[in-house]
């Protein structure tokens, strides 16, 4: 029989002897494992409910939060020209089982009204290309600070303005800067004034085929293209000097 069990475990009566432990442990588990899965599905329930406390403050603390928010946003969009605007932040949470992620149980949707009477409705079905990207420069504005997007791009974030609601464009842009590297594509001047560093993007044609330029400007380069895109094309002394105003106001 010794030299069957041998022959079985290994070779050695030591070997024998550890299998028999090994098994013996076994067993033993086995017959305690209803004990053991009553205990596992007790520490369950209390983590469960110790994560829908946890998710049930996250909840209220977000609550606060957009409210705080979704208050300077508007501030910021009166600033843009956007006074009748109604922006919201509606934050549901859904506390099933099944809805526990990474970022709690809530659902964040903003929500957005441009006409005086309309109910606010989802952001991403309601807003024009410039709604969408003067909403967003409010809420980069806003979480200027906290925002880690390292480059932000705004491609004509003043369609359909000018004036003092494009100043007010650029000088949100500029003060972006602080913060992150900011490409903006644009055709307003007072935007134009307010970057760091101006590049002149132009398309012409070279025999058969369209070739696109890019041109740093400085000094009296970006003066000129500043006055140009003032006074279109006749640039007389004193759009040039409206010109030279801007850039030297930019930052102020």
């Amino acid at each position: 029989m010794i030299q069957k069990l041998k022959k079985k475990f290994g070779g050695s009566l030591a070997e024998v002897l550890d299998a028999h432990r090994k098994i013996k442990g076994e067993l033993e588990q086995l017959q305690g494992s209803d004990e053991q899965l009553g205990a596992l599905r007790r520490k369950i329930d209390q983590q469960q409910a110790e994560l829908a406390q946890l998710a049930s403050q996250l909840f209220l603390k977000r609550v606060d939060a957009a409210k705080r928010m979704a208050k300077v946003v508007r501030q910021e969009l009166e600033a843009l020209k956007m006074g009748q605007t109604v922006f919201e932040i509606h934050v549901t949470s859904d506390p099933g089982e099944l809805s526990f992620g990474p970022d709690g149980i809530d659902q964040v949707e903003f929500r957005l009204s441009t006409n005086a009477g309309e109910p606010a409705r989802p952001l991403s079905k309601v807003a024009s290309g410039g709604e969408l990207s003067r909403v967003m420069l409010a809420l980069k504005t806003v979480l200027a600070e906290r925002d880690h997007v390292p480059v932000l791009i705004f491609d004509e974030v003043d369609t359909g303005v000018g004036g003092a609601v494009a100043a007010a464009i650029g000088k949100r842009l500029r003060a972006l800067g602080r913060y992150h590297q900011v490409f903006c594509i644009t055709h307003l001047p007072q935007v134009a004034a307010q970057g760091q560093h101006h590049f002149c993007v132009e398309k012409s044609q070279d025999g058969q085929r369209t070739v696109t330029t890019v041109q740093s400007l400085t000094g009296q380069a970006r003066e000129g293209e500043i006055a140009r895109m003032l006074g279109g094309l006749t640039v007389t002394k004193k759009v040039r000097e409206t010109a030279a105003e801007l850039i030297a106001d930019a930052g102020k």
